[in-house]
């Protein structure tokens, strides 16, 4: 859709102005007066922050990570509970920031509130700052009067999933490593040790066994043929990034991933984690069960796993129950089913997903305690069945040579 820019006046007669992406100035001008701006100017533009001039490209721009958000939110229930008016919060706010994006981004905040906008409207031109669930939240919490405690709990939601996050990166960062190794060590294997007992095979005149030959011949197609086999790995890389962005390729990647070996249920546990505390902080702020499932599926970073969420919703939309919803989904176990069966009896639901929440972050911390030891057995077969292969097919050969030398 195109953009516009816009001037106009609110309800004080204040003038402002922006950039707003709409299908067409008609369809502006009715958004403008539902936050009860008149417009007095609307015009074609093109999209903010698209410019190609040399002097707006920032390599190395400063960016607003999630401690930065963590740390706003905090401030933020700190300064409204105290009866600080919201303006002056984000004035504050933008003076003692010290991330210049935040800080733009604050000041930009407490332009948009001048100009009649509510906090969860402004938050909605930042979606790299601020995800759908949080301006969602921050939408409730102006409905019902309670932003500072909106503000409180998504402090502790945005620890929960940067914990979860590192702890799922840490799951992948040692087998990863581990792989890497491996491979770093076949290609030092074909492309420097082998061809240097190749000369020493050329001499001895012999037939060679059927491995040797196999190493032999593997290894001068490594040698031969390395940078086409470089810029071969370099596409496969690039077009597999590129499938996993679109919608079918990444819910295929991250059903996949579900199913590694050891990582696989490190990931499954960390990602219905971060689904229960989810839930349960939308609904313990009022928001209704099909909308806490639809905000809660936007969030969960697992295709996979959001779709399943998805299908609940639609299962709660046609009557069914929640624990119903849940057993067709195939993503709880047992234990976790009978919780949400007794909350959703008691009327407790929403406490109890903090309990499946601080369930599975335990088994997550165990999982990661305990990863060394799962791998090392995977470790050790490698380099055995490595050895093994290097044994039969190299020094096999020498000590044959070996032995005719010493018979004669």
């Amino acid at each position: 859709m195109p953009y516009f820019a816009y001037k106009g006046r609110n309800q004080k007669g204040t003038l402002v102005k922006g950039v707003l992406e709409s299908a067409d100035s008609s369809s502006l001008a009715s958004i403008l007066f539902s936050q009860s701006i008149t417009p007095i100017e609307i015009k074609t533009t093109r999209a903010p922050n698209t410019t190609n001039d040399l002097n707006n490209i920032q390599l190395f721009k400063e960016k607003v990570k999630t401690i930065d958000v963590m740390l706003f939110s905090r401030q933020m229930y700190t300064l409204l509970k105290a009866g600080i008016p919201i303006m002056k919060a984000l004035g504050g706010l933008e003076s003692t920031t010290q991330n210049k994006a935040l800080k733009v981004v604050v000041g930009e905040l407490r332009e948009s509130l001048d100009g009649g906008r509510e906090l969860s409207s402004a938050m909605q031109a930042h979606p790299k700052v601020f995800d759908n669930f949080y301006i969602n939240m921050v939408k409730v919490g102006e409905t019902t009067g309670l932003l500072d405690n909106v503000f409180k709990r998504m402090f502790h939601h945005l620890e929960f999933e940067r914990f979860m996050n590192d702890q799922i990166k840490s799951a992948l960062r040692y087998p990863t490593f581990v792989v890497i190794a491996m491979a770093v060590a076949m290609i030092v294997v074909n492309i420097f040790v082998i061809p240097a007992f190749a000369q020493v095979f050329e001499g001895m005149g012999t037939d060679l066994p059927f491995l040797t030959k196999v190493l032999l011949g593997f290894s001068d197609f490594m040698v031969a043929y390395w940078p086409f086999m470089l810029v071969s790995v370099i596409a496969l890389f690039y077009a597999f990034k590129q499938y996993t962005r679109t919608e079918s390729g990444k819910l295929k990647w991250d059903t996949l991933k579900l199913k590694f070996p050891i990582a696989g249920k490190i990931i499954h546990k960390g990602t219905m984690a971060r689904f229960a505390r989810s839930y349960a902080l939308a609904g313990q702020s009022g928001v209704p069960i099909t909308n806490a499932l639809q905000l809660v599926s936007d969030t969960v970073d697992n295709a996979h796993i959001a779709l399943k969420v998805s299908q609940m919703r639609e299962g709660v939309e046609r009557g069914e129950s929640i624990l119903q919803t849940a057993t067709n989904a195939e993503v709880f176990n047992p234990m976790v089913l009978q919780m949400i069966a007794v909350g959703e009896e008691s009327g407790s639901l929403n406490d109890l997903m903090e309990e499946v929440a601080e369930m599975y972050q335990r088994d997550v911390e165990y999982e990661i305690k305990t990863l060394g030891a799962q791998i090392e057995p995977i470790m050790i077969m490698f380099l055995g069945a490595l050895v093994l292969v290097l044994a039969l097919g190299i020094f096999v050969p020498i000590w044959d040579l070996g032995s005719i030398a010493s018979g004669k």
